[in-house]
């Protein structure tokens, strides 16, 4: 049940090409989580995008010109170890530049932020959900989805 809110200067992406990086993101996301990639992990994996008006991003004091991208990914607390943390906001980071066209030396301009949540703190459909019921339900797909289990490795 991932949450991720990507926010960034508006008319930085074409609308076909932020649908693109979402898709993308998600697929990064569910790959660093080790969930399978099925139809039910991905419905459960939102994403919020935000889109700045012209001169309300500031560093230093003054506007940024050039696209500049903050994402945050909120996940349960568990779901991610610091290799995948790692694994994570390489692949983000990478992604996000590639639809943006921003160059390695300047990958600064992109920041992923991991918020954790304590177990018994995600509530969804009126309960709390507890991390081993993802886990659980992870393991079904996979059983029933071959395909599935390729991502999880």
């Amino acid at each position: 049940m991932p949450m991720m809110d990507l926010t960034y200067p508006a008319g930085t992406l074409t609308p076909e090409a932020r649908t693109e990086l979402v898709d993308e993101l998600t697929t990064v996301l569910l790959r660093a989580e080790r969930a399978p990639d099925t139809e039910t992990f991905r419905n459960i994996t939102w994403v919020y995008v935000h889109e700045l008006p012209a001169g309300t991003l500031f560093a230093a004091g003054r506007p940024v010109e050039e696209p500049t991208f903050r994402l945050f990914v909120t996940v349960p607390q568990g779901a991610l170890s610091d290799r995948r943390k790692g694994e994570l906001v390489e692949n983000a980071t990478r992604t996000i530049r590639e639809h943006a066209g921003i160059s390695d030396s300047e990958a600064l301009r992109v920041w992923v932020l991991i918020n954790e949540v304590p177990e018994g703190n995600w509530g969804a459909a009126g309960s709390i959900i507890h991390f081993e019921q993802l886990r659980q339900l992870a393991a079904r797909e996979r059983e029933q989805s071959p395909q599935a289990a390729v991502g999880a490795s």
